[in-house]
C-alpha cells in the first residue's frame, strides 16, 4: 500500500504562512506528477496546484495564484506547498496526490492536514 505522507498543517492568523510537506515512496515520486488539494467544509475536494514529475511544469488555481508555491525535493522524495499571506477562505483539509493519469482521479493520497486561518 502506497503511503503520501503530509505534515504541516496548522491555525495561523490570515496574512501568515505555512509549509505543507508531502513524503512519498521513491519509486512513485520519481515518475508521477504531484498536487495538492483541498476541501473545505460542506465543499468539493479540488486541486490548487500541481508540480510535473522533472518540477519544469507548476500550475495553480486562480485563487492562489502569487501567494502559494509548489516545489520538489527529488533527493527527498518530498513536495512542499509554500502557502503565505493566507486568508480565512484557505481553510480547509489539504491533501497530497499522486497520478500517472490525470487529476480527475489521482492513483494515491495522503491522510490530509488541516490548515486553519483565523481572522
Amino acid at each position: 500500500q502506497v503511503q503520501l505522507v503530509e505534515s504541516g498543517g496548522g491555525l495561523v492568523q490570515a496574512g501568515g504562512s505555512l509549509r505543507l510537506s508531502c513524503a512519498a515512496p521513491g519509486r512513485i515520486f520519481s515518475t508521477y506528477f504531484m498536487g495538492w488539494f483541498r476541501q473545505a467544509p460542506g465543499k468539493e475536494r479540488v486541486l490548487v496546484a500541481a508540480i510535473s514529475w522533472s518540477s519544469s511544469s507548476t500550475s495553480y488555481t486562480d485563487s492562489v495564484k502569487g501567494r502559494f508555491t509548489m516545489s520538489r525535493d527529488n533527493a527527498k522524495n518530498t513536495v512542499y506547498l509554500q502557502m503565505n499571506s493566507l486568508k480565512p477562505e484557505d481553510t480547509a483539509v489539504y491533501y497530497c496526490a499522486a497520478t500517472n493519469q490525470g487529476w480527475s482521479k489521482p492513483n494515491y493520497w495522503g491522510q490530509g492536514t488541516q490548515v486553519t486561518v483565523s481572522s
